[in-house]
C-alpha cells in the first residue's frame, strides 16, 4: 500500500512548495542526513495525533494531513534555522511532541516542515532548595516522573497520556493531570521557559515563583498550541514523594449530590489528589461488581503527602461524604481505578465495528454544572445514530469542574462518518455554551474546536488573532489551528 492509495481529508488546504528539492537540501544541511526524512512511512507516521476518528479513518485508508518533511533536530539552534527557512519559503511548521493530542492540535493539514522534539529529552537539573526541576521539552512525561521518583520527588502531573505524551505538549495543551486537586494543572506547575518564537528568536521566561513585571507574556505559550512559539526546555515545581496514601470511595443517589460533596470538600480548603466523579452510567461500566454502587454515581479520593496531614483530609471527606447520603464503598473501586487508568481501550476497540467514538471535555462553574451536565446529555440523546452518552469529572477547584463526556455512535444510512462525528461535537458544545460552561477544560482546541473560538472568547477573539499575526506574520506556526484565520494562505 502506498501513500496514494490513502484519501487525504484536507486535501485542499495543502501549500505548494515550488522547489522541494531545494528545500530539502537546505534542511539536511541544517539538521544533517540522520536527523531528516521523506521516506513515505515517516511522512506516514506523522499525518495525526491520537484523535479517536483517526483511528476509524486509518481502517478506512483516510488521513487527515500529509506533511512534506520531518526533521528531529538536536538544538535549539537548528530549530531556530528551520523556522527561518520556513518563513522565507512561506512553508508550514508542525511542532510536533509525542502525538497524543486527541483534537488535532499536530496534523498538518497544510503540509509543510514537521519538527519532531523527541531528541529534546534531557532532565538538565533538580533543585531541592527550590523545589524545581528543569527540563527539555521532548522529554516523555513518564520518564520524567520516573527520574523524579527515584529522586524522591513527584511533578504531580499525571495525566493519563503520561506514557505517550511530552513536557512540551502538557505546556502546548495546557494539560492537566489526574493527580491535579492537590498539585494543580501545568499552568501551576511552570515556573520558566525558554521559547522560539515563529521568526526564529530565542525568548526566556526566568525561573521564579512569583513576580509583578508586567503582563504575564509566558502564558500566552502555555495553550498556545505551538502556534506562537516552540518551547524547547522549562523549569517545573516539584515535591518531596508522598510518604501516605488514603483511598475512599462512596456512592450518591445523584449527580447533584455528588457536585455537592465534593464542592464542600475543597470548600474548606481540603484538597484531595484524586477526585473522580462516575455517573451512573460510567458507574455500571466500571465497577459493575461494587454492589453498593448499582444505580448510583460513585466518587472516589486518594489523599496523599504528609501522613498527618493524609489523615486529616480523609477524616474531612469521610465527613463530607456521610453528610451528602454518600454510601462506603472502600477501597476496591480506587485500586481498579489506579490498576486501570492508562488503559484506553475504546480507541481499540470501536473503530471494527464502525463506532464512532470520542470523548469532549468541558469546563463550568459549580452553580451549572449540573445544568451543563444534563444539557449535553439531552442534546446528545436527540441525535440519530448516537448509542450512549457517558460523563465522568475528573478536576476539580473551588469553583467549578471539567466534566468528560463520552460518546458513541453508527452514522445513520447515508450520513458519512466525519459529518456524524462533527454534529456530535458541535451538538456537545453548543449545549455546553447554552448552559454556560467553557469550550475546553484541557485537551485545547487543535481542530475539533477552532469554529467555536469567538463564541468562547467574543471580541477578545479578534485580539489574540492580532497578536498571532504580530508574532507570526506569515501565518508559519501550525496554521489551521486555534484561530480561524483572517489572512488567506493564498495571500503568502
Amino acid at each position: 500500500m502506498d501513500l496514494e492509495d490513502f484519501e487525504l481529508i484536507y486535501k485542499e488546504n495543502r501549500v505548494k512548495i515550488k522547489d522541494k528539492t531545494k528545500i530539502e537540501s537546505k534542511l539536511k544541511t541544517i539538521v544533517g542526513l540522520n536527523n531528516f526524512s521523506t521516506k513515505k512511512i515517516d511522512i506516514l507516521a506523522y499525518s495525526k495525533d491520537s484523535t479517536l476518528i483517526g483511528f476509524n479513518w486509518e481502517i478506512e485508508c483516510k488521513i487527515a494531513g500529509l506533511a512534506d518533511f520531518i526533521t528531529w533536530p538536536e538544538t535549539i539552534e537548528q530549530i531556530c534555522e528551520i523556522l527561518k527557512l520556513a518563513n522565507q519559503e512561506k512553508i508550514p511548521v508542525i511542532p510536533y511532541g509525542e502525538g497524543s493530542g486527541v483534537v488535532g492540535g499536530a496534523i498538518p493539514i497544510y503540509g509543510g516542515i514537521i519538527i519532531d522534539m523527541k531528541k529534546f529529552n534531557k532532565v538538565i537539573t533538580i533543585n531541592d532548595k527550590n523545589l524545581t526541576v528543569t527540563a527539555e521539552a521532548g522529554i516523555n512525561g513518564m520518564n520524567l516522573e520516573r527520574y523524579l521518583n527515584t529522586n524522591g520527588y513527584t511533578s504531580g502531573h499525571i495525566p493519563q497520556s503520561l506514557y505517550t505524551s511530552s513536557l512540551g505538549g502538557w505546556i502546548a495543551h495546557r494539560a492537566a493531570g489526574q493527580f491535579s486537586t492537590k498539585y494543580g494543572k501545568i499552568e501551576d506547575i511552570v515556573l520558566g521557559m525558554e521559547v522560539v518564537l515563529p521568526q526564529g528568536e530565542i525568548i526566556n521566561f526566568k525561573t521564579i515563583a512569583r513576580a509583578s513585571t508586567g503582563p504575564q507574556l509566558d502564558k500566552l505559550f502555555i495553550g498556545g498550541e505551538g502556534t506562537l512559539g516552540i518551547v524547547t526546555k522549562a523549569t517545573l515545581k516539584i515535591w518531596p514523594y508522598p510518604e501516605k496514601r488514603a483511598l475512599i470511595s462512596y456512592a450518591f443517589p445523584t449527580i447533584e449530590n455528588s457536585f455537592n460533596t465534593v464542592r464542600e470538600i475543597l470548600r474548606e480548603q481540603i484538597y484531595p489528589a484524586v477526585v473522580r466523579i462516575y455517573d451512573k452510567s460510567e458507574t455500571a461500566r466500571h465497577f459493575p461488581d461494587i454492589d453498593n454502587a448499582k444505580d448510583k454515581v460513585m466518587v472516589i479520593f486518594i489523599c496523599e503527602g504528609n501522613s498527618r496531614l493524609v489523615d486529616f483530609e480523609e477524616s474531612i471527606t469521610r465527613e463530607k461524604c456521610d453528610k451528602n447520603t454518600g454510601i462506603e464503598c472502600g477501597e476496591h473501586p480506587v485500586e481498579h481505578w489506579l490498576e486501570t487508568r492508562f488503559r484506553v481501550t475504546e480507541t481499540s476497540s470501536m473503530p471494527p465495528y464502525k463506532i464512532i467514538f470520542d470523548t469532549i471535555e468541558v469546563a463550568s462553574l459549580w452553580d451549572n454544572a449540573a445544568d451543563v451536565y444534563h444539557h449535553v446529555l439531552e442534546s446528545m440523546n436527540q441525535i440519530k445514530g448516537v448509542l450512549m452518552t457517558t460523563a465522568h469529572v475528573s478536576h476539580f477547584y473551588p469553583n467549578g469542574v471539567g466534566i468528560y463526556f463520552s460518546f458513541g455512535g453508527v452514522p445513520p444510512k447515508g450520513n458519512s462518518d466525519f459529518k456524524f462525528y462533527q454534529e456530535c461535537w458541535d451538538t456537545t458544545i453548543k449545549a455546553v455554551l447554552e448552559a454556560g460552561g467553557s469550550i475546553a477544560h484541557h485537551h485545547g482546541i487543535g481542530l475539533n474546536r477552532s469554529h467555536w473560538m469567538d463564541n468562547e472568547w467574543g471580541n477578545a477573539m479578534n485580539t489574540l488573532r492580532q497578536i498571532k499575526k504580530v508574532l507570526d506574520p506569515n501565518n508559519i506556526l501550525n496554521p489551521g489551528k486555534i484561530y480561524i484565520e483572517t489572512w488567506k494562505r493564498s495571500e503568502i
